[in-house]
């Protein structure tokens, strides 16, 4: 699944040993779909195509609080805000990891066959890189290696009402889905597990989550630890996620929020963060 700039926010897919990244455009093995429609996933949803159908036709003026294309890209973070020699890189829209492709097994919820339903959207939409659902404004990405751990970022602007609603269905998840099965295409059995992350105390509301997956990876056993956060300002939000098979990057997350929260506030109070991100077009 190829990624174009203006697509929905991105979250980080890390990378696995060697052989284990496909860069695909292979969809998930389904069941995402079939969910109860009362679930958290479907209600923000909702939400979304709800404040769409509400939102003015035409485009207004940029003004102060208003992110624009270049103040997307501008509010992404560099190399001199993070620490420990992140290197950024181009192919980061290019990210995709197999460990997140796989249908999740509904007897693990026995009663609760609804839960299925928001774990299979979790998979799904860590592995397509919308978390946060689909920006209505700008949005633009940064991608950073450090040896085999990988961290992207995601900066975009959304209607509040959808953006709020993913928010809390994040809330929810490491309640509803804090451990269950899924299965491969091959039939390979991949354990989940969800837990909540903290979160710097920044932007106007904040989700963190740390999600383990544990498999396989040409016959060898290697498990896929994922970092997440998602900060919303005004309308707009940020989005890191950092990790990899060696394990989580709590810590360069956690920097990376902060300096990356300061630099979208910059960008919607009118003003140009410092320094620019390096042009890799």
């Amino acid at each position: 699944m190829s990624r174009r700039p203006s697509h929905p926010a991105r979250l980080l897919a890390s990378a696995l040993a060697a052989g284990a990244l496909l860069t695909t455009a292979a969809c998930s093995d389904g069941g995402g779909s079939q969910g109860a429609s009362d679930t958290a996933a479907e209600q923000a949803g909702i939400a979304e195509r709800n404040a769409a159908e509400q939102t003015p036709s035409g485009s207004p003026s940029a003004s102060p609080g208003t992110l624009t294309e270049s103040g997307a890209k501008a509010a992404l973070l560099t190399e001199a805000d993070l620490e420990d020699g992140w290197n950024r890189v181009q192919d980061a829209d290019k990210w995709r990891d197999r460990l997140l492709v796989g249908e999740v097994d509904v007897a693990d919820f026995l009663t609760a066959k609804s839960k299925a339903t928001d774990c299979q959207a979790l998979l799904d939409a860590l592995y397509g890189d919308d978390l946060l659902g689909e920006p209505s404004g700008p949005s633009a990405l940064a991608g950073f290696e450090q040896g085999d751990a990988r961290l992207l970022e995601q900066v975009a602007g959304y209607d509040r009402a959808g953006l709020d609603a993913r928010l809390k269905w994040m809330d929810t998840l490491p309640q509803t889905c804090d451990e269950f099965t899924a299965t491969g295409s091959g039939g390979e059995k991949r354990t989940v597990q969800v837990t909540e992350a903290s979160v710097p105390d920044v932007g106007d509301a904040r989700e963190g989550l740390h999600v383990t997956v544990q498999g396989t990876a040409d016959a060898t056993p290697v498990t896929l630890t994922l970092d997440i956060a998602a900060v919303r300002v005004g309308t707009s939000a940020l989005t890191l996620t950092g990790g990899g098979t060696d394990g989580g990057q709590t810590s360069s997350v956690e920097q990376g929020v902060r300096q990356g929260t300061e630099r979208l506030k910059t960008v919607l109070d009118g003003k140009t963060p410092s320094p620019q991100p390096g042009d890799l077009d």
